[in-house]
C-alpha cells in the first residue's frame, strides 16, 4: 500500500489533514469560488447598495442645499426686519422729539399767558394797594392836622394863652406842608 499521508495530499481516508486553505491540491478550486463570491458581491454593491447610498447621498445633498437657501432667505429677511425695526424706531424717536416740541411750545405758550396774568394781577393789586396807601396817607395827614391842632390849643391853654383857632389853624397847616 502506498504511504497514506504525502506531502501533497490533503486528504486521509476522507478527512483533510492540515488546513485545507494551504491544501495546494485544492487551489485552483478555492481561487473560483473566491472569484464568485468577489463578483456577487461586487453586483450586489454596484446594482443594489450603491444606488441606494448613492440616492441617500443626493437627498441630503439636497437638502442641505435648500436649508443653506431656506437660511439664506431668513437671513435677508432678518436683514430687512432690523432695518425696518431701525426706521421704525428711529421715525418714533424723530416723533416723540416732535411731539416733545410741541408740548414744550404748548407749555411755555400757557407759561407765558399764565405770567402774564399773573402780572397783570400783581399790577392791578399794586395799584389797588397804592390807592388804599395813599389814603391811609390821606387819612393819616388829615389826623396828624387834628390831633396837632388840637395839641397846639390845648399847650396854648396850658401856658396860660387863649388860642385863636385861625391862628392855631395857619401855623399847622404851615408845618405839614413843611414850611
Amino acid at each position: 500500500m502506498a504511504d497514506p499521508v504525502s506531502a501533497t495530499a490533503c486528504v486521509l481516508d476522507g478527512n483533510a489533514v492540515g488546513m485545507p486553505q494551504l491544501c495546494g491540491d485544492w487551489f485552483a478550486n478555492q481561487i473560483f469560488w473566491l472569484l464568485v463570491t468577489l463578483v456577487a458581491i461586487y453586483f450586489v454593491l454596484s446594482r443594489i447598495v450603491l444606488p441606494r447610498i448613492s440616492a441617500v447621498l443626493a437627498e441630503r445633498s439636497g437638502t442641505i442645499s435648500n436649508d443653506l437657501a431656506a437660511a439664506e432667505d431668513l437671513k435677508r429677511q432678518a436683514v430687512e426686519a432690523e432695518e425696518t425695526y431701525q426706521k421704525a424706531l428711529a421715525d418714533a424717536r424723530a416723533e416723540a422729539q416732535r411731539i416733545s416740541g410741541e408740548a414744550r411750545a404748548a407749555i411755555n405758550a400757557d407759561l407765558e399767558a399764565a405770567i402774564a396774568k399773573a402780572d397783570e394781577q400783581i399790577a392791578a393789586k399794586s395799584a389797588e394797594s397804592e390807592k388804599q396807601i395813599a389814603e391811609i396817607r390821606a387819612g393819616a395827614v388829615a389826623s396828624v392836622t387834628e390831633v396837632a391842632k388840637d395839641v397846639a390849643v390845648d399847650i396854648v391853654q396850658a401856658m396860660g394863652g387863649k388860642a385863636d383857632q385861625t391862628a392855631v389853624d395857619a401855623a399847622v397847616a404851615a408845618r405839614v406842608k413843611g414850611n
